[in-house]
């Protein structure tokens, strides 16, 4: 049976909600995020906003000096959890294969379902007009034999988009398409492929497979099979919870000291109610940091039996603090994340399981002035 993979992703998800629940707001730059003068960033942005260069991420005070009209509303997670509940049923009415990836964007493996639709483009269609009916938003659907194709043909076609690509002919249609295009390609790893002299993707497909190893390592050989248009990854629908976090970006950059502290504390009780609504506990606490000049590092550690409740959890973020930082360091945004997590007390202890202290580090080189 030929594969048929839909990827369905709604436009401009939270902004899109909010010109939907608001008419005032329809045909204007919206832009979801949090306040300019707490640092907050831009969510989402209408296509109306876009077209002034306002991108998700941005800082929001520089995404309001781009958009001068531009309306700010405030994040509205409930309002978009209960939508996004409402599209993900339509989909499970098609097909009980539906892997989640937000709450705006899933795969859907119709393979046994599209020939009862009429075949996979007038599935596709179908999804767009119960959607369009039953929540007022648009949709773009990509359609292809594998979910990599199907996310690159979504992408493609927004907004409202319907992209098909037939069998046979994936490689041939990422081929005339930039690098950055390709599913996982990021800006760091497109300016690598650029200095190699990688412009396009069947520049890739047809390159030696040394050449992209030189220029990103192993993971050169694998892009050189998605350029190709070769994927066989199924769409999963067991996706377990990885985490349980909560972070704060400061209106100002703070050292270590009696503020940066009781903020600590503050986000762990945090978590732990989080924990504690979700019914999981966690054996380990992974403390984020990000300085001034927006580098990034994680500090983690772990236990044996799960950290329990607030003071457990603060006095792992407190030790994880105590070890990372030094005089002078200046804090732009501090969080608390839950990791490795439960639904219940372990029977045993694990043979080798971890003692705490950090033991594992991550750090992002500070980006560019587009930040």
């Amino acid at each position: 049976m030929q594969r048929v993979i839909i990827h369905a992703d709604l436009d401009a998800f939270y902004a899109s909600v909010e010109q939907l629940d608001d008419p005032d707001l329809r045909g204007k730059p919206v832009v979801v995020g949090g306040s300019p003068e707490g640092r907050g960033v831009v969510m989402a942005a209408s296509y109306e906003a876009r077209r002034f260069g306002v991108r998700s991420a941005m800082p929001m005070g520089r995404a309001l000096r781009l958009c001068l009209d531009a309306v700010r509303v405030p994040p509205r997670f409930d309002r978009y959890s209960e939508v996004s509940h409402r599209v993900m049923a339509l989909f499970r009415e098609v097909t009980p294969l539906v892997e989640p990836l937000s709450l705006d964007e899933a795969f859907l493996d119709a393979s046994e379902q599209a020939d009862a639709h009429g075949g996979d483009e007038s599935l596709a269609r179908y999804l767009k007009i119960e959607v369009k009916q039953r929540t007022g938003l648009t949709l773009s659907v990509g359609v292809a034999a594998n979910k990599l194709v199907a996310k690159v043909a979504s992408d493609r076609g927004k907004p409202d988009g319907l992209v098909v690509v037939p069998p046979g002919t994936e490689a041939a249609f990422l081929a005339p398409l930039k690098t950055r295009a390709l599913w996982g390609v990021g800006p760091k790893a497109e300016i690598a492929l650029s200095s190699a002299g990688f412009q396009t993707i069947g520049q890739i497909a047809t390159a030696e497979p040394a050449r992209l190893e030189t220029a990103l390592g192993s993971r050169g050989l694998w892009l050189h099979a998605m350029a190709r248009g070769i994927d066989d990854s199924p769409v999963t629908t067991d996706h377990e919870r990885k985490s349980v976090g909560a972070e704060n970006t400061f209106p100002r950059d703070l050292t270590d000291g009696p503020e940066l502290r009781a903020e600590l504390d503050r986000i762990a009780q945090s978590v732990a109610r989080r924990l504690d609504k979700s019914g999981f506990r966690a054996r380990t606490i992974v403390l984020k940091l990000r300085y001034a000049n927006f580098r990034t590092i994680t500090r983690q550690s772990s236990r044996p039996l799960p950290i329990d409740g607030a003071s457990d959890i603060s006095a792992a973020a407190h030790a994880l603090l105590d070890a990372a930082a030094k005089p002078g360091d200046r804090f732009r945004l501090i969080g608390i994340h839950a990791t490795n997590l439960l639904t219940e007390e372990p029977d045993q202890l694990d043979l080798w399981a971890p003692t705490t202290g950090p033991e594992r580090q991550t750090a992002v080189e500070p980006p560019g002035a587009s930040r």
